[in-house]
C-alpha cells in the first residue's frame, strides 16, 4: 500500500501493531495481578520454571531465560527472601545449587495459577472456545517461526540479558 492511499484495515492498525498493543496490555494486567501476591511478572516466569523443572541450578534457569547468572542471583534472592524458593546442594555437581520451591512457593504457583486462569478468561471473553483455540494455534506457529523460546517471555532480555 503507498503512502497517498486510505489504510482499509479495520481500525487502521496491522497484525503486528494489534499483537503488540495486546500483548502490552496483556502484560500490564498480569503484572498488576501479581503484585497483589508480592511478586512481579518476572518473579512469576521464574517460579513457573522452577516448579516445571524441580532441582534445576541457577545457571541453567539464566540459561533458560537468557539472562546474566548475576542477574539470576538477584532474582533467586529476592526469591528465597520471600521463602518461596530454597537452594539445595546439588548432588550432581557440589560447586552448585539445585532449586526447588518451598511449601510457600507451592502455595505460590497455586495462587499464580488460579490468577493465570482469570487474567485469560478475563482478556479473551470476546472470543469463544474455538476462537481461543485457533487464535493459541496461529500465535504458537508465529512464535515457533520467530525462533521463540517456548514459555519464555522476551522481557527477560531487557533485565541484563547475555550478549
Amino acid at each position: 500500500m503507498d503512502r497517498g492511499s486510505k489504510d482499509r484495515r479495520p481500525g487502521g492498525c496491522g497484525l503486528a501493531f494489534l499483537l503488540a498493543q495486546l500483548g502490552g496490555h496483556a502484560a500490564m494486567r498480569f503484572g498488576e495481578r501479581v503484585a497483589g501476591l508480592g511478586l512481579t511478572p518476572p518473579d512469576a516466569g521464574v517460579l513457573r520454571k522452577i516448579a516445571a523443572d524441580p532441582g534445576i541450578s541457577q545457571q541453567a534457569l539464566a540459561e533458560h531465560l537468557g539472562v546474566l547468572p548475576s542477574r539470576m542471583v538477584a532474582l533467586i534472592d529476592n526469591l528465597e527472601h520471600k521463602r518461596l524458593v530454597e537452594r539445595v546442594s546439588s548432588l550432581e555437581d557440589r560447586r552448585s545449587y539445585a532449586l526447588r520451591l518451598t511449601a510457600k512457593g507451592q502455595q505460590m504457583m497455586a495462587d499464580l495459577g488460579r490468577i493465570a486462569m482469570e487474567h485469560e478468561r478475563d482478556l479473551c471473553t470476546a472470543l469463544d472456545e474455538k476462537e481461543q483455540t485457533t487464535l493459541v494455534n496461529l500465535c504458537k506457529r508465529i512464535a515457533d517461526q520467530q525462533g521463540l523460546t517456548p514459555g519464555v517471555h522476551p522481557g527477560y532480555r531487557q533485565l541484563g540479558a547475555k550478549r
